[in-house]
């Protein structure tokens, strides 16, 4: 998954101004303890990073 499409996903489901804190905000244990952003720096897939926010946050199987 190419970055761009992960930040369209979290725009789409979360919006854009909410997706942007999420990324930078919120700290997932999933991530090894980092943010969206700090994950996506220490090169952490964005498909991989995109499966723990929809587990996090409770995506619905068919929007993931």
């Amino acid at each position: 998954m190419r970055i761009t499409v992960f930040r369209r996903l979290m725009a789409e489901e979360f919006g854009a101004g909410r997706a942007d804190v999420l990324a930078k905000d919120h700290v997932f244990s999933g991530l090894g303890g980092r943010t969206v952003e700090e994950a996506l720096t220490a090169g952490m897939p964005a498909k991989e990073i995109w499966r723990e926010v929809c587990v996090a946050f409770e995506v619905p199987p068919e929007r993931r």
